[in-house]
């Protein structure tokens, strides 16, 4: 693939842990302003060259970093604003609520052990009191004085674990109008209740909520489960894919009168894997819940399933046997050999993977699939039409300071996996880490947008960056 060089033009500094960059018109102004939400709650933009705050919930958002040594995956994790927002105001909120910290729904952590087999297929008990945290989606209105309120509560999710809650999980279709919502599998590692590839379950799921239709309802209910919500709620959501492990969003590139989509699934142990589908099933929530009901199978011919806890990326999920006389005949083993099998032909085949381990000149160790968008801009020409995505950082033995990975791959249809490579950049970070934590576009997608943080202690504040990516 072609070697392509960019240069990182900083925008804003000192900022806390960027989860969100995206960019949309304020009502009564025509000016396309860049928004970007931090973890810890707070939501800025920048118009003019000039930062202003649009809203501060960090009395809402649950306190991060303090039981778990700084590193953390709760907080403001999405931020979505409605197609009509210049003249109606409405934006979507998905964070971690303040207060609801629970013990966890296991008391260490999980690792499967395919010579015992109790310890392969869990069942998450005691829900109402055995969970890490709550999650909620909200709908919000910019109101004519300028200050925004809330309106309404969509979703109140248990989460299980701490970790696995998805980032930039907010974003509207353009093909359907719909908010979509992209639930992480729960948490901890190998998703011990397999919540992913369970249609009852709301983790684990790429989720389409009609925000325009039961405009009145406010859900109080806190669920797990589908058939927990309240039937208004019910009535509202299409689920679209299952399989996720965790995900940073979803993006579209339009392709003459259809919408390409593309999602990235974070790995496990071995792969960070990025899929693209056009065409899709959306199965209605409650037609999952009468299947349930009359015990039958819902009709799932055409539904995504990223295949995860079955498959990461391309192999079966596995799990390493340590030899301690001779590393180099470890051993791995398939975890979950007949989810591996009854998935291998329903899954959605990867448009790339890469590794956690490559040795490769020209590619890099994985840590974690951070963001993917789609470029059509004409600025950066060698990406014109090409899929560019970051990786948290390269997965190396060497010492601190951590880069993170800008890298793309092209778009195909042939169902094989594609490669891809790395784009260099020209920005001098110094001595301090620069994990790349977040990837956005402006409204038509011709410009790029990267949040670098130096710390993954998200205690640490005031140590963000967003760069414009550019020629």
């Amino acid at each position: 693939m072609k070697k392509v060089n960019v240069h990182l033009r900083p925008m804003v500094d000192k900022i806390n842990l960027p989860t969100v960059l995206k960019t949309t018109v304020l009502p009564g102004s025509s000016l396309e302003r860049l928004f970007f939400a931090t973890q810890i709650g707070e939501i800025f933009y920048l118009g003019n060259g000039v930062i202003e705050t649009f809203l501060d919930i960090r009395s809402r958002v649950l306190e991060l970093g303090a039981s778990t040594g700084g590193y953390d995956e709760r907080g403001l994790l999405g931020l979505a604003f409605h197609p009509e927002f210049k003249n109606n105001g409405l934006f979507y909120l998905h964070y971690s609520v303040a207060g609801t910290q629970g013990p966890g729904a296991l008391p260490s952590s999980y690792q499967p052990n395919p010579c015992k087999p109790d310890t392969l297929n869990l069942k998450w008990l005691n829900r109402e009191t055995q969970y890490d945290h709550i999650d909620t989606v909200e709908e919000w209105a910019l109101l004519s004085n300028g200050q925004p309120q809330k309106r309404r509560t969509l979703l109140n999710i248990k989460r299980p674990f701490l970790n696995h809650n998805g980032v930039n999980s907010l974003n509207f279709s353009p093909e359907t109008g719909n908010l979509i919502l992209t639930t992480g599998d729960g948490g901890s590692g190998y998703d011990p209740f397999n919540l992913s590839q369970d249609d009852r379950e709301i983790a684990g799921k790429i989720i389409e909520i009609d925000v325009d239709r039961n405009t009145l309802f406010d859900n109080t209910t806190i669920a797990t489960r589908f058939n927990e919500l309240p039937e208004p709620i019910q009535e509202v959501l299409t689920v679209i894919a299952k399989g996720v492990r965790n995900m940073s969003g979803i993006s579209f590139q339009k392709f003459y009168d259809q919408y390409i989509k593309y999602v990235g699934n974070v790995g496990q142990d071995l792969v960070e894997t990025i899929f693209t589908f056009d065409q899709y099933k959306s199965v209605p929530v409650t037609e999952l819940i009468q299947a349930e009901v009359m015990k039958t199978e819902p009709d799932l011919e055409g539904f995504i399933n990223l295949g995860w806890r079955g498959w990461e990326g391309t192999f079966p999920t596995s799990i390493i046997d340590n030899c301690s006389t001779n590393p180099a005949f470890d051993e791995k083993i398939i975890a979950y050999y007949d989810e591996a099998v009854k998935t291998s032909t329903l899954r959605l085949q990867p448009l790339t993977c890469y590794y956690h381990k490559d040795s490769r000149p020209d590619k890099f160790g994985a840590t974690a699939l951070t963001g993917v968008q789609p470029y059509i801009g004409n600025q950066i020409s060698d990406l014109t039409g090409n899929i560019v995505f970051i990786d948290l950082a390269r997965n190396e033995d060497s010492p601190p300071p951590h880069r993170g990975v800008l890298a793309y791959t092209n778009p195909r249809s042939d169902c094989k996996v594609n490669d891809f490579s790395i784009i260099n950049t020209d920005y001098n970070f110094g001595s301090q880490s620069s994990y790349y934590v977040s990837l956005g576009t402006n409204l038509d997608q011709t410009k790029l947008y990267l949040g670098v943080y130096s710390s993954m202690n998200v205690t640490n504040y005031n140590q963000g960056t967003i760069f414009e990516i550019t020629s």
